[in-house]
């Protein structure tokens, strides 16, 4: 009897969880370069049925399958490309990332099937950026400002990375500064490329590739880190469909109307296994307080 209140209540706290997700992706629906998230539910492992004979060998038959009830296991994001909105303001930087992978058709999820049969991931570009323990970190959030020390910042303060992996500094007025698309920094009154602190390096902003996305682990504020067992990140190449925009942002992929609606349905499903639980608790209460004084 129990074993239905167990099932329920593992559907109310996956319902919960569903409901969550899309509550946060409908709140990051205007945080630049916010990658929607969604959960992943899946039926816990099925029970085998088996009628018990009486007699010396205990003969047993299947009769049939006991499923167990429901739970979220994981939040999946979805790295998609975002709208890209325009700003006008210099320090703004998009990614427009289409990364191909020679043999392979990715559909509009960024999913592929190899020869072999195995599902592969669109590779995506990301900022390369610093946080405050020196670790690297991956983001496509492109609004960023600049700090007193004339470092470019993300709106969380983790320093945007050059190519020579030091964060990138410009003395100058940023609205003098040009950034072409393969993110190379150029000086607007001279026309010339801005060298790094050592005088001779060309400043080039860090783009990383990450092969496989759904490697990378959400930290929150639009920044990731990638996952130790997984394929390290290599720099952006020639050959990569890859362009920075400044005085753009990438909006979030957050699909709002489909989000709603994720919404609408957990909390009807949760309602609907908060019921199931009020019933086995009436139950219970006419099996002690009932059926107990006959």
């Amino acid at each position: 009897m129990l074993r239905g209140l167990y099932s329920a209540t593992a559907g109310l706290i996956a319902q919960q969880r569903k409901h969550d997700s899309a509550t946060n992706n409908i709140t990051n629906l205007n945080t630049p370069g916010f990658k929607q998230v969604n959960v992943v539910t899946r039926s816990f492992p099925e029970m085998l049925i088996s009628l018990v004979n009486g007699g010396p060998n205990q003969v047993t038959k299947t009769i049939g399958t006991l499923h167990g009830g429901a739970f979220a296991e994981e939040g999946l994001s979805t790295f998609l490309q975002g709208d890209i909105m325009p700003t006008d303001n210099p320090t703004d930087i998009a990614i427009l990332s289409n990364i191909q992978v020679p043999g392979l058709q990715f559909d509009a999820s960024g999913k592929a099937l190899n020869e072999q049969g195995e599902q592969v991931f669109q590779p995506q570009a990301f900022f390369t950026v610093e946080n405050s323990d020196g670790e690297e970190r991956y983001t496509r959030d492109g609004k960023f400002t600049v700090n007193a020390e004339g470092e470019w910042v993300t709106p969380t303060g983790h320093r945007l990375l050059g190519l020579n992996g030091e964060p990138i500094v410009i003395d100058s007025v940023s609205g003098n500064i040009q950034i072409s698309p393969n993110g190379r920094i150029f000086d607007m009154i001279t026309g010339e490329q801005v060298l790094a602190a050592d005088g001779v390096t060309p400043l080039t902003i860090r783009v990383s590739v990450i092969e496989n996305p759904h490697q990378l682990i959400r930290e929150g504020d639009g920044n990731f880190r990638l996952d130790p067992n997984a394929e390290p990140a290599r720099l952006l190449n020639e050959t990569d469909t890859v362009e920075l925009l400044q005085g753009y942002i990438e909006r979030s992929n957050v699909d709002s109307t489909a989000q709603m609606v994720d919404m609408m349905s957990a909390l009807r499903a949760y309602e609907a296994n908060q019921k199931i639980i009020q019933f086995y608790d009436r139950n219970m209460d006419k099996a002690v307080n009932e059926i107990g004084r006959v």
